[in-house]
């Protein structure tokens, strides 16, 4: 998909937080000085071309109650990876599910972010994790200390 002017702008907009008003999107579409109508038509169309993924709210996990994270990095075969990507993406405390290239002394192949209320329930959840996908080679890589956490900007000057 070839992104417009338009678009570009309407992608920038969309970065920010909505604004905590009746009608947010006639808001961001004022903002950048089109109608509400073709935000949102332009919207739909980058989400049909697959340049959108999806609109979401971005959690404060620990704010919320959710004290514990964790990264659990997986030994996975290369020909099973779609299975277990498929199995691991189902369950709902699992964030992000990625794999990533093997190292010297770093066998781990496969990526989970887990979020719990504490380290017990992260364990837990990487365990059922191991038993509904049978595998059991893993590490877990507790977060200590947050120093940041953004997201991606796009278009930004």
């Amino acid at each position: 998909m070839e992104l417009s002017d338009i678009d570009k702008k309407i992608i920038v907009a969309m970065q920010d937080q909505l604004p905590v008003v009746p009608e947010p999107f006639k808001a961001v579409a004022e903002g950048i000085g089109i109608t509400e109508e073709l935000l949102l038509s332009r919207l739909q169309a980058m989400k049909e071309a697959g340049a959108l993924r999806k609109l979401g709210a971005v959690l404060r996990h620990r704010q919320v109650g959710m004290k514990a994270n964790v990264l659990c990095v997986w030994q996975v075969p290369e020909q099973r990876l779609g299975e277990v990507a498929e199995i691991m993406c189902s369950i709902p405390a699992v964030t992000h599910c990625y794999d990533r290239n093997t190292a010297p002394n770093w066998p781990y192949n496969f990526y989970t972010m887990l979020h719990g209320n504490s380290k017990e329930e992260c364990e837990a959840i990487a365990k059922e994790l191991g038993e509904k996908t049978g595998m059991q080679n893993r590490t877990m890589l507790y977060t200590i200390k947050e120093w940041k956490k953004t997201s991606m900007k796009y278009f930004a000057e």
